[in-house]
């Protein structure tokens, strides 16, 4: 009788995990009507319920693409606001311009600034700049994942399950809730959340746009 048998109660060498062996695939089982049983998928690279692991867990950020860093994200961000409000605002300058901070009392103060911030007319460019801005985020982040900003510092979106460029309405969505608050509700606030975020979420620096559209920002070559 043979001394290298393994001890009752625990695994055979070769099944040990923790031994990271190449191992080769089983042989055909008799009784199984589809004979050797397929080896395992890969994991997907990117593992969307992966937040935190455990001990021996799978890293939530293996395979993936390194994630940009925080402060290139904001350059990328002001880069594209910079892009859209600046023709928006010359274009509105024949109709009094997209920010009307003038009074009647002649009272030109911070106050009479923000009592006339919510006009009829700031309002109608708020809701024309929340169209182009939308549309203008929507149509890049769909077609590649890179806004002209995201393409000037070497960032993409992708999607958090597969890595792969966000379809319509992951795109739609990520910039509806990045420019929906932002433009008409509480610009100062939302930004400001964003930013905390973007330095603050484990694992992945997910902004709300992009939990809400299941997306992540790293950087490409």
């Amino acid at each position: 009788m043979s001394n290298d048998q393994p001890t009752p109660g625990q695994p055979p060498e070769d099944d040990d995990p923790f031994l990271k062996k190449p191992q080769e695939p089983p042989p055909p089982s008799a009784g199984s009507p589809y004979g050797s049983a397929p080896p395992p998928p890969p994991p997907p690279p990117y593992d969307p319920g992966g937040y935190g692991g455990g001990f021996g867990g799978v890293d939530p950020l293996a395979g993936m693409p390194p994630l940009a860093q925080p402060g290139k994200r904001i350059v990328a961000r002001l880069i594209d606001f910079l892009i859209i409000s600046i023709p928006l605002y010359l274009i509105s300058l024949p109709w009094g311009g997209a920010i009307d901070v003038t009074s009647d009392n002649g009272d030109d103060g911070f106050g009479d600034a923000v009592s006339n911030s919510y006009s009829g007319h700031q309002l109608v460019w708020s809701l024309i700049a929340l169209v182009v801005y939308v549309a203008y985020d929507t149509y890049f982040t769909h077609k590649d994942g890179r806004t002209l900003g995201k393409r000037l510092l070497k960032l993409r979106v992708a999607m958090l399950n597969d890595g792969r460029v966000p379809d319509i309405n992951s795109a739609l969505m990520r910039a509806v809730v990045l420019w929906l608050p932002a433009l008409l509700c509480c610009p100062c606030l939302w930004w400001l959340i964003n930013i905390v975020l973007m330095f603050t979420d484990k694992p992945y620096r997910q902004g709300l746009q992009d939990k809400a559209a299941k997306t992540v920002v790293v950087s490409v070559p």
